[in-house]
């Protein structure tokens, strides 16, 4: 965990900086995400990072086992009427080490995919990690579309990253990016720029 706690601070932190000079209507911009403009799903991310394994079962029953219900009452908590005042809450809580109980590696796909659900509208590029990134892919492709991954999404593929040497699954080759994949099989919009091969029309 130490080394995935490195890499998550070092993207908060990447991602503090890329936000500190947005506009408002860049704040409103609809996000990757469905329903959540860009300034909802820094509020997310506040949430995300004070998250204990205690407040989450806590807020988990009070929202009767609703994850949607979850995340919105997390983010109306922490979504200031201010954007720069939810930045600051998410500086304040960038290098916590808090969490609910689940896998570490699940802590790299809230940075990465999230990261990019803000970036990608704003047209804001982030050069990521490869090797960690692989390692949130690995562990998406494993893990059920209903727990918040995306195996059923990748199913029947080959999956090929062209910045490292991962290979996952069989079937229909799909090439990209680890972080292209990634967002692929999370569920989130990819340009045909950025996936190639047979397969790649599944995420189309």
């Amino acid at each position: 965990m130490n080394d995935i706690w490195q890499v998550v601070h070092a993207e908060r932190t990447a991602l503090i900086h890329d936000l500190r000079s947005l506009t408002p209507s860049q704040w409103s911009a609809p996000s990757l995400c469905p329903g959540w403009d860009v300034h909802d799903v820094l509020a997310h991310l506040v949430d995300d990072a004070k998250t204990t394994r205690l407040g989450f079962v806590r807020d988990l029953l009070l929202a009767g086992f609703d994850f949607d219900r979850l995340n919105a009452r997390g983010v109306e908590r922490e979504r200031a009427e201010d954007p720069a005042r939810t930045l600051e809450r998410f500086e304040t809580a960038s290098s916590r080490t808090t969490s609910a109980p689940v896998r570490g590696a699940t802590r790299l796909v809230e940075a990465f995919v999230h990261g990019e659900d803000i970036r990608r509208p704003l047209g804001v590029r982030h050069d990521y990690p490869a090797a960690h990134v692989a390692t949130a892919l690995r562990y998406q492709v494993s893990t059920s579309v209903k727990m918040g991954g995306g195996k059923e999404r990748a199913h029947g593929l080959r999956l090929v990253a062209t910045d490292s040497d991962l290979t996952i699954g069989a079937g229909e080759e799909v090439r990209g990016t680890t972080i292209a994949l990634l967002l692929a099989v999370s569920g989130r919009p990819v340009g045909p720029e950025d996936l190639a091969g047979p397969g790649a029309v599944a995420f189309s």
